[in-house]
Formats: C-alpha cells, sequence, structure tokens
C-alpha cells in the first residue's frame, strides 16, 4: 500500500495547481466607426479620337462601291497629308445596303432595287489633341459626310491616382472626425482601409461637324472643339478607432 502514495500525492499537486489558473477571458474589441471618403482630381486630356465616315448610293453595288471608295481614299490621304500615320487610323466599319422599293410588295410582288448605299467608317485617334479640329474639317473638306464623335481622353490611368487617393482618405478621416465630436468621443486610429470602386473617367465630348455634305464642303477654318478636362473620381472607406 505505501507504494501508491507518491502517485497518490503527485495527481493532488497536479488537480490543486491547474484548479488555481485563472479562466481565459474575452479580449475586450475596440469600438469603431466605418466611413467613406471621396477624392477627386482634374486633368488635362492627352488623347483624342473621331469617328467619320464616307456613305455613297448608286444604281449598282460596283458604281456605289468604286465612288466610295475614291473618296475615302481622298480622306485617307489628306490625314496623312496632315501628319496622321498608319497607326492612327483605322477602317471601323464598312457595309453595303440595298436601296429597297417596298411599295410594289402592295401587289404581291418583291420589293424593287433602286440602288445600293455603301458605308466606310474610320476612327482616327492621336495623341496632339491640338490637332483635333483641323484634322477634323480636313475630312469633312476630302469627302466625309457622316461623323459618331470625338472623345478626349487621358492616356495612362494612373494618372492622378496618388493625389485622388489621398483626398479620399482625407475626406474619410474628416468625416469621422465630425462624427466623433458629435458623439462626445474622440478619434483614434485607422484599424482598416479599403479601397472602394474604380476611378471613373467620364469622356468630354467635342463639338463635332455632325452631318455634313462634302459636296459643298468649301476651304474654312477648323472645326471648333473643346478638350475639357477630365475629373477621376476615387473611393476608400476606413474602419477608425473610437476613444
Amino acid at each position: 500500500m505505501k507504494r501508491f502514495l507518491p502517485t497518490l500525492a503527485l495527481t493532488l499537486l497536479a488537480t490543486s495547481t491547474f484548479a488555481q489558473s485563472p479562466a481565459p477571458r474575452d479580449v475586450a474589441m475596440p469600438e469603431t466607426i466605418s466611413v467613406t471618403g471621396t477624392g477627386r482630381t482634374s486633368l488635362t486630356p492627352d488623347r483624342f479620337s473621331f469617328s467619320v465616315g464616307v456613305q455613297t448610293v448608286a444604281p449598282t453595288v460596283e458604281q456605289a462601291v468604286n465612288e466610295n471608295n475614291t473618296r475615302v481614299q481622298n480622306v485617307i490621304a489628306a490625314l496623312k497629308k496632315a501628319g496622321a500615320t498608319d497607326r492612327d487610323i483605322r477602317t471601323s466599319n464598312f457595309s453595303i445596303y440595298p436601296q429597297q422599293d417596298y411599295r410594289s410588295q402592295e401587289q404581291g410582288r418583291l420589293p424593287q432595287i433602286l440602288g445600293y448605299q455603301v458605308s466606310n467608317n474610320i476612327t482616327v485617334t492621336s495623341k496632339d489633341v491640338t490637332v483635333a479640329g483641323r484634322w477634323l474639317q480636313l475630312g469633312v473638306s476630302s469627302g466625309v459626310n457622316t461623323s459618331t464623335g470625338i472623345q478626349f481622353e487621358v492616356s495612362d490611368p494612373a494618372a492622378g491616382r496618388d493625389t485622388g487617393m489621398r483626398a479620399a482618405y482625407n475626406d474619410a478621416r474628416a468625416k469621422a472626425t465630425l462624427l466623433a465630436q458629435a458623439a462626445g468621443r474622440t478619434l483614434g486610429r485607422a484599424l482598416s482601409i479599403t479601397e472602394g470602386t474604380q476611378p471613373t473617367y467620364p469622356m468630354p465630348m467635342g463639338r463635332t461637324a455632325g452631318y455634313a455634305k462634302a459636296e459643298a464642303a468649301m476651304a474654312v477654318s477648323d472645326v471648333p472643339v473643346e478638350s475639357g478636362a477630365t475629373e477621376l473620381t476615387f473611393t476608400v472607406s476606413v474602419v477608425f478607432e473610437l476613444r
């Protein structure tokens, strides 16, 4: 019986030691406030693009295509003479549509083909925004009779990001400080920062030639266009400690 006493004493000592250990306590979570800030920065566009086209109508497909080809080649030649390169000019659409008279359907006959309409559109881009109006006018004077608009863009998507993000964070902190003061509290450190939606790049639209008849085009001044400014918007969501 005596040989079991040391083992029994050791068991009692271990049980007593565990019984005296304090139970772990939950760590109190800090009180926080969450806000979203917005920052904006304005940039000057450094690139433009416009789409123009030539539309011709003739009794046969061959006549319509040949006339269209000649006028489009004149437009491209004029643009290249003004400084545009092969990389600046891209064909964006080519189409042929029959011009039909549907009145014959009233007598149960198939529509009568009166002729064919051919459209050829090109998109012109350049990093020199100062030539936008002159190139547009050259296109009109050389045979263009349709236009779908002009856009000015910022070529570097990251431009203005640092300034915009800092402004967004400062806006978030100012909002959080105001709310904390209204509640009789003070603002602590930023616990988390999350970037919001991707920056938006609104594209300012310049005035274009619209629809013009090249046959009546004369030596006139450049088409007036204004590049304006592009505003980038950034947002961040910040969680601050509340003291």
